[in-house]
């Protein structure tokens, strides 16, 4: 039996799929950033087949740029072995912070995983657990080339506002629906409401040894793209 089944982790996920991803133009001019390939497929793919095989059944996607090409392509999910069900947020988007938030009736009590569409990662989701006094647990990695500074700071198990080790989020992350629902609807980042509960540590952070990338520019999906070739080659 999963730990999911056992009730120690949550079974509904969101996938951020609402940004423009300018570093990624031209290749998003015409095309939402979650619908370009690697290894033959579009990013959001990946993330689908993965939560599919860690156990989730439920799966929200919020919608802005080009998002009607997404739904198009996913349909009501069933072809990826889950149910997705739709968050539009028109254009422009609500930023990460207020996605979250608007998608929150759909996302139910429990809590819940996030996911940015334009990563790829072999993290094992079905492990991810929230401990009774946190309000969220972020997936971290060490600090890659493009971001050497890190974006929190860590200390055993727990992300702190300063004297830690400096890490890099990864854009996974398991919340309580309550770290959001006290907030006023509209745009807003993510960022800041991370921190408010940082800083009454509430934060857990769990660090990933494994493959993680940030698909943020026309190289680094190159690189991916020929990752994947490579591997399923093999």
């Amino acid at each position: 039996m999963s730990a999911r089944r056992r009730g120690e982790a949550p079974a509904t996920a969101m996938i951020l799929a609402a940004g423009r991803g300018e570093r990624m133009r031209p290749l998003t001019d015409d095309s939402p950033k979650p619908l370009l390939r690697a290894g033959g497929r579009p990013l959001i793919a990946w993330h689908l087949e993965r939560l599919a095989e860690a156990g989730f059944s439920q799966v929200v996607i919020n919608l802005g740029w080009k998002g009607e090409q997404i739904r198009e392509y996913l349909g009501d999910g069933r072809d990826f072995g889950v149910r997705i069900r739709y968050s539009p947020e028109g254009w422009p988007a609500l930023d990460t912070g207020g996605g979250i938030h608007n998608a929150l009736p759909l996302l139910g009590e429990a809590p819940f995983v996030v996911l940015n569409a334009d990563v790829w990662t072999d993290f094992p989701l079905a492990e991810l657990r929230l401990e009774a006094d946190a309000m969220a647990r972020l997936v971290v990695v060490d600090n890659p080339e493009h971001n050497p500074k890190g974006d929190f700071l860590l200390r055993g198990d727990r992300l702190v506002p300063a004297d830690g080790e400096a890490v890099t989020f990864t854009g996974i992350g398991l919340y309580r629906p309550r770290l959001f629902a006290s907030l006023e609807p509209g745009r807003f980042p993510l960022a800041p409401v991370l921190r408010r509960a940082i800083a009454e540590d509430r934060v857990c952070g769990i660090r990933h040894h494994g493959v993680w990338i940030d698909v943020g520019t026309p190289e680094r999906l190159e690189q991916l793209d020929q990752r994947l070739g490579q591997e399923s080659s093999q």
